[in-house]
């Protein structure tokens, strides 16, 4: 199971490799890290995405709390929480597929951020399932490159 942890953390030189080292240190997979500055200059927040049982998951969490960087540690996956992601997709366009490009992320309520020539990148953004059908309709044959935000399963679109 898949589970979102957010870790507040003392804003120091250091703190990743830590974080990082414990889990790899321990045989256990980050699917996505994300650190950010907080309102607090002396602290960050580092979402940290994990797949595992929920004993596994909580022997993580003990193990966070234990850093002396470590200032608080949530594990997502007990509370309410909103869970969205964003995907770049750059695809090959040009005059006679364009408008239909086009119509299919307005369907989706995706943006068009950039045209060029010879293609277009679209932002989309929402639930997992909505971005995986997203690109299933697109042509895989345009498609071009991908960026992902965060937890998605790349392998399935590479």
């Amino acid at each position: 199971m898949r589970h979102t942890i957010s870790v507040l953390v003392e804003n120091k030189f250091g703190v990743l490799t830590r974080v990082a080292g414990l889990f790899s240190g321990r045989g256990y997979n980050i699917d996505s890290l994300n650190v950010a500055p907080t309102h607090d200059a002396t602290l960050s927040r580092m979402t940290i995405v994990t797949r595992g049982d929920d004993a596994t998951v909580e022997q993580i969490c003990k193990q966070l709390e234990k850093l002396v960087d470590s200032v608080k540690v949530v594990d997502y996956s007990k509370t309410d929480y909103i869970d969205r992601e964003l995907v770049l997709v750059r695809v090959s366009a040009n005059g006679q597929n364009r408008a239909e490009i086009c119509q299919l992320a307005e369907l989706f309520r995706a943006k068009v951020v950039n045209v060029q020539p010879d293609n277009i990148v679209i932002e989309i953004t929402g639930a997992e399932a909505k971005i995986n059908q997203f690109l299933i309709n697109q042509k895989p044959a345009k498609r071009r490159a991908f960026v992902f935000s965060d937890e998605m399963d790349r392998a399935m679109w590479t």
